[in-house]
């Protein structure tokens, strides 16, 4: 949880007094789900933990006709050391995320050679339409509105990807070529 907690803390001390709801919007127009793992569903539960572990402050709570009743928060300065710790735990220190298709990727030997082929193809195109959507949302006219940060997020998103896309063509075309897998590189 510690990135979902960096990225809570830190838009509750940037947007505060805010309710749980504008940290959850903004998360999504950031897709913060896609590269930060920060699921919609758990901004809420993240805010009441948050604020058990004396990191936010509920504010007020307020409830207007039969809408949900809505809690505002602020960050306490307890929440503003941790913000800052994580925050600069994560520039300086790179922190490999695990991603299951490397641990399949270690067992290529066990598919058909067609089927690791199509797989990685499979990748690639998947992907491009990611590339394609980013680029879409770079081109947009609400994207000029968010920090220029954000942009600059979703370029590294598009560089990590094309990067991918190539590697994946790369060795889809050596499995089609009979490439030995036992073969020392």
């Amino acid at each position: 949880m510690s990135a979902t907690r960096m990225m809570i803390l830190g838009l509750v001390q940037s947007m505060q007094p805010v309710h749980g709801y504008d940290v959850r919007r903004e998360l999504l127009s950031w897709n913060a789900d896609k590269w930060a793992n920060v699921q919609p569903g758990s901004v809420y539960h993240a805010l009441r933990k948050l604020a058990e572990e004396e990191l936010l402050r509920e504010v007020a709570t307020e409830q207007v006709g039969a809408r949900p009743a809505r809690t505002t928060y602020e960050i306490t300065e307890k929440g503003s050391a941790e913000f800052q710790s994580l925050l600069r735990t994560y520039w300086w220190n790179l922190t490999a995320t695990p991603d299951p298709f490397l641990a399949a990727f270690s067992f290529l030997p066990e598919l058909p050679r067609e089927e690791s082929s199509a797989a990685l193809h499979n990748r690639a195109t998947q992907l491009r339409a990611s590339v394609e959507q980013l680029q879409g949302a770079l081109a947009a006219d609400w994207a000029r509105k968010k920090p220029a940060f954000v942009a600059w997020m979703w370029e590294l998103a598009i560089v990590r990807a094309e990067a991918e896309i190539a590697w994946c063509s790369r060795v889809a075309g050596l499995i089609e070529s009979g490439a030995s897998f036992n073969n020392q590189v």
